[in-house]
């Protein structure tokens, strides 16, 4: 862990770019990969600007009760290849401006560990987020993070890069991904790509 969060002031999320949604399993969908160049670039720009960047990675316990609720699809099961960061992004994981955390449902603000770091991170004034699935996981913790910094009255945007998100079986999913996107925008979330 990182020891002085204070320092922050621009974080980045990257949102379950593991292997279980890209390269394997029953939620995987190999189209994701094409928003893994851009996801790169963001990220290298923020290390650059010493910058957080948080790796949130889906991680369920075999009898998680997510499976139910999503029609038994088990996936990301603790200890597989499913859970880890896809090839790409393992070599980020080393950095000193980088912290790697899992998650049990669909929302990072309710991992445990990323609510320890979110409440030190007083400083922060933007926070980026790119990932996946748009319509479900990057969905809710966006949501979810602009709810928390209203309760607490943090002055931070949140921005979703439109260009670095995507979400499994996407087209057969477009209504929910335009809903996704439509709520962000509502609710005050910036919706940004690279020009």
């Amino acid at each position: 862990m990182i020891n002085n969060l204070k320092v922050y002031k621009g974080v980045l999320i990257v949102v379950d770019m593991v292997n279980g949604f890209v390269n394997e399993g029953v939620l995987h969908d190999s189209n994701i990969n094409k928003i893994v160049p851009r996801q790169i670039e963001l990220i290298k720009e923020h290390l650059a600007n010493n910058n957080l960047v948080i790796f949130i990675k889906d991680t369920h316990n075999k009898d998680a009760r997510e499976f139910k609720r999503f029609g038994n699809t088990q996936h990301c099961a603790k200890g597989t290849r499913e859970c880890e960061l896809i090839d790409e992004f393992k070599g980020f994981e080393n950095n000193k401006n980088v912290i790697s955390i899992e998650k049990n449902s669909t929302s990072f603000m309710e991992a445990p560990e990323f609510r320890k770091i979110i409440k030190k991170l007083i400083n922060v004034k933007k926070v980026d987020i790119i990932g996946c699935c748009t319509d479900i996981c990057v969905f809710n913790g966006s949501m979810g993070l602009a709810n928390y910094f209203d309760e607490h009255n943090i002055d931070a945007n949140v921005f979703v890069h439109t260009d670095a998100i995507a979400t499994f079986d996407e087209s057969n999913r477009q209504k929910w991904v335009d809903a996704a996107m439509l709520l962000m925008e509502q609710q005050g979330i910036k919706l940004v790509k690279k020009r």
